[in-house]
């Protein structure tokens, strides 16, 4: 017995489902029902349910003709995000590297998961070594420069779907309200600063990347330790910062002058 058959966590439907999409490669486009069923080794009939549930998802196309199936365009809705991130994670590592250079302070890259900011990029400057942030960390959206730019860029209701079966109880139209009510403020502005969010002593500055729609798909932070000499250095940091985010947006497609197509809780931010 294998070890997933001890983890009572697994749902048996979905790795199955997951298993049959497995089977198709390259050199294997096609596969019949007989064929599906021997090679994850059930039943017609259970096979046959497997597939029809894909097939109803657009996971898998059925060809009466030959009675075979192939892949469908469900799997490519699937994979979209994953794809998309890479994209972005690939066209701004230079950018990002560039930044790091020009301005001698920690940066990362983020995108939104949930109420969370998920870190993709970090590259720390030389008086930033230490961090309690990696590559694939997760914090609070609300209490991070990165997870505020990405909250300021959601229309107001995919905002309040996301945070509904966090505010439960009498505090939830006060919460809400608060939460509206400073992706406002972020929107409006062209970065979005804090010091020591989730690092005590840190100061932290962010803007977004926006893809060719003018959807924010990512955000850029720079982070360095907060005193005098990050005071004295911020109006330029910020510049540096807005110009990498624009290259970035630009790369994905972005064009300033296009108007962004979302009914925003404030305006465009993008230098």
């Amino acid at each position: 017995m294998s070890r997933d058959d001890h983890d009572r966590y697994l749902v048996p439907g979905l790795l199955r489902g997951l298993a049959t999409l497995k089977l198709f490669t390259p050199a294997t486009q096609s596969l019949t029902l007989s064929e599906i069923a021997r090679a994850l080794g059930i039943t017609r009939s259970a096979a046959f349910r497997t597939v029809y549930t894909l097939a109803h998802e657009g996971c898998l196309l059925h060809d009466e003709r030959s009675q075979t199936y192939t892949l469908g365009p469900g799997v490519m809705r699937l994979t979209y995000g994953y794809f998309a991130t890479r994209e972005v994670v690939e066209i701004a590592q230079p950018e990002l590297m560039q930044l790091r250079e020009r301005t001698g302070w920690s940066v990362h890259l983020g995108v939104l998961d949930g109420t969370s900011v998920m870190y993709l990029v970090r590259l720390a400057g030389p008086r930033h070594e230490a961090s309690i942030i990696h590559i694939g960390s997760r914090l609070p959206a609300r209490a991070t420069t990165l997870g505020r730019v990405l909250l300021a860029g959601l229309e107001q209701s995919e905002i309040l779907n996301r945070y509904r079966p966090m505010t439960t109880g009498a505090q939830t139209p006060k919460v809400a309200a608060e939460i509206l009510r400073q992706a406002q403020v972020d929107a409006a502005a062209q970065v979005v600063s804090h010091a020591g969010d989730f690092e005590a002593g840190i100061v932290s500055v962010a803007a977004p990347v926006r893809n060719m729609s003018g959807q924010v798909v990512a955000a850029i932070n720079v982070t360095t330790p907060n005193d005098e000499a990050a005071e004295c250095r911020m109006d330029e940091v910020k510049g540096a910062l807005l110009a990498t985010a624009g290259r970035v947006s630009r790369l994905l497609g972005y064009e300033p002058s296009r108007p962004v197509a979302r009914d925003a809780p404030g305006g465009d931010r993008s230098g």
